[in-house]
């Protein structure tokens, strides 16, 4: 499960993480990106990131991990 579009994604949302962590705690940090995501991203990029976290995850950082763990 290591296409493109999903090496993007994980791209992406560690990037807003590191964007959005300017002094807080992590899960504060993670709701911000949580916000972002349901705010921006389309349906499918949320799945295939929510997928992506169940079955393996080792390339988001730990506040990407636990904001993808939140997506509803």
């Amino acid at each position: 499960m290591t296409d493109n579009e999903l090496l993007h994604l994980i791209k992406m949302i560690n990037q807003i993480a590191d964007n959005l962590d300017y002094g807080g705690s992590e899960n504060e940090v993670a709701l911000k990106v949580l916000d972002h995501i349901d705010r921006f991203w389309a349906p499918s990029m949320k799945l295939k990131i929510a997928k992506y976290a169940e079955i393996d995850g080792s390339g988001l950082s730990s506040i990407s991990n636990l904001a993808v763990s939140s997506i509803s």
